[in-house]
């Protein structure tokens, strides 16, 4: 996603957009040591690797049909090969933060580097469900290592102010370009090759990058004093997994059943543990203090709401764009092109341009509802809607609506942070982006899974027609979900409005110069 470049603004991959890391302590090289003449070759291989984490998060989408074919992954589990990466990566994200504080940048860089290929080179060998639902967790667990090793040593490289400022620049349109290119590179990977490749390519882009690491990263120590959370991440992480697994076996066990209610009573007891932990810990994964400011919290909350409502919206336009109207994967990537643009313009052309003078909930509000107009329009999608008049415009209204919210989210979830309290608050907003988006692929795409099994109890004997009702049974499921992602982004509008209450930066400006 595209977000404008500003003060306090984070990245995709959860670091602020002037340089702070997903880790507390980023700033490790004086201001006024010479620039290294290798550092835009670092910019480079640094990018690289950047595009690499960010272009993974939705290459597989449009592959995603033909894998799901290829190993026979039921349609209650297809969204595991999603959610096992960015469950992975939004809860590992704050404690491989501290693995590069402690190791050091370009060590866990590299890290990151051999453990990504050699995970997504497993992913492509898979021959079984389980293998690449375990291959794509590991690219998420590698992907937290290496996304903030890759800002922090971005930000001990550049220090002159206004290279930084074009360091950061190129940095974020990589950022906000990755997830749109992705999908048109799985698309051209999938259908000339096959969906493997949309794994196996990392492999060369990884290689890339380690050499590249090698010939111009300077190796730095790790920062003393740095201890890791490890009983933090445990009971974090494994609370979001024991509660999003629950969901997913909601439709296959039913909502009473026995393991689900027991899956969702032990995430929950995890997270208050995981609560009660931070309150005490001395070297806390979240400090509890930067949760307690409402405007931050409530952007936060406005951000898992908004990403529990959109995810979905790929994984379900994926399988009605290749299996209901036949689109080759080519053009499914290039179908999903309008609404990255409608990000783009929605971030950049109309909330950058508004926030300075309007208060920033309004824009949060307005950008809900918008999205969730978009998904009513999608609600009326049949077996025999067209993209032109149906897809295209709900893809433009969503866009536009996640741009003029994204943007003033991040700017006002990061504003007023002290120094040392930057860089988790920056990785805590992607926390909650990363885990809202794996809780809504798997809840929607249980809502979805049990809507479909409804609507076809007794499939006809007549093979045309059992393809046509079972195609009828997928859409309609598609439309059910599409209400209840409609509903995650009113209720976002809700608790925006709700709960936050900043004024206009420039108005707030003026009042405390006064």
């Amino acid at each position: 996603m595209s977000k404008q470049r500003h003060q306090g603004t984070s990245t995709h991959d959860g670091t602020t957009a002037d340089g702070e890391s997903s880790a507390p302590y980023t700033s490790d090289t004086p201001a006024t040591a010479a620039p290294d003449p290798r550092r835009w070759w670092a910019l480079v291989v640094i990018s690289l690797a950047q595009l690499m984490v960010i272009l993974d998060g939705t290459i597989v989408n449009i592959a995603l049909p033909s894998a799901q074919h290829d190993l026979g992954i039921s349609d209650s589990d297809r969204q595991w090969v999603i959610t096992a990466y960015t469950l992975a990566f939004g809860g590992l994200l704050l404690l491989g933060g501290r693995v590069a504080d402690l190791v050091g940048r370009k060590r866990t860089f590299l890290i990151g580097l051999v453990g990504f290929a050699a995970a997504s080179a497993l992913g492509g060998a898979a021959v079984d469900p389980g293998v690449l639902f375990a291959a794509r967790a590991l690219q998420g667990v590698f992907g937290a290592v290496l996304a903030p090793s890759a800002l922090s040593l971005l930000t001990t490289t550049f220090t002159d102010p206004e290279e930084r400022g074009k360091a950061f620049g190129i940095y974020g349109a990589l950022a906000g370009g990755g997830s749109a290119f992705g999908l048109v590179v799985g698309g051209l990977l999938t259908e000339y090759l096959n969906w493997r490749w949309s794994l196996y390519v990392n492999v060369p882009i990884a290689l890339a990058a380690f050499v590249g690491a090698l010939a111009f990263l300077d190796d730095r120590p790790g920062l003393p004093g740095v201890r890791l959370d490890v009983g933090g991440a445990l009971l974090g992480c494994g609370g979001i997994v024991a509660v999003v697994y629950g969901f997913s076996e909601a439709e296959p066990r039913g909502w009473a059943s026995p393991l689900v209610l027991s899956l969702f009573a032990g995430g929950v007891v995890l997270l208050t543990g995981f609560v009660l932990w931070q309150s005490r810990a001395k070297s806390p994964l979240l400090p509890l203090r930067i949760l307690k400011d409402r405007n931050r919290m409530g952007s936060f909350a406005t951000m898992g709401l908004a990403t529990v409502g959109m995810f979905g919206v790929f994984l379900f336009l994926t399988y009605y764009l290749q299996v209901v109207l036949g689109y080759s994967p080519v053009r499914t990537g290039l179908a999903f092109l309008p609404m990255s643009a409608a990000i783009v313009v929605g971030a950049t052309r109309l909330a950058a341009r508004l926030l300075p003078r309007t208060a920033p909930r309004v824009l949060m509000v307005s950008g809900m509802v918008l999205a969730a107009a978009g998904m009513v329009v999608l609600t009326r999608l049949t077996v025999h809607s067209g993209y032109a008049t149906h897809v295209l415009p709900a893809l433009l209204v969503l866009g536009l609506g996640m741009g003029l919210t994204f943007m003033p989210v991040y700017a006002t979830a990061t504003a007023g942070v002290a120094p040392k309290d930057s860089g988790v608050t920056s990785a805590t907003v992607t926390t909650f982006q990363q885990v809202g988006g794996s809780l809504g692929v798997v809840l929607l795409n249980t809502v979805a899974a049990s809507a479909a099994a409804r609507y076809v109890t007794e499939p006809p004997r007549d093979p045309a027609q059992k393809e046509l009702v079972a195609a009828a049974g997928m859409v309609h499921g598609f439309t059910v979900a599409s209400w209840w992602s409609a509903g995650a982004l009113l209720l976002a509008a809700l608790v925006a409005a709700c709960a936050v209450t900043a004024k206009a930066p420039k108005r707030a400006e003026r009042e405390t110069r006064t």
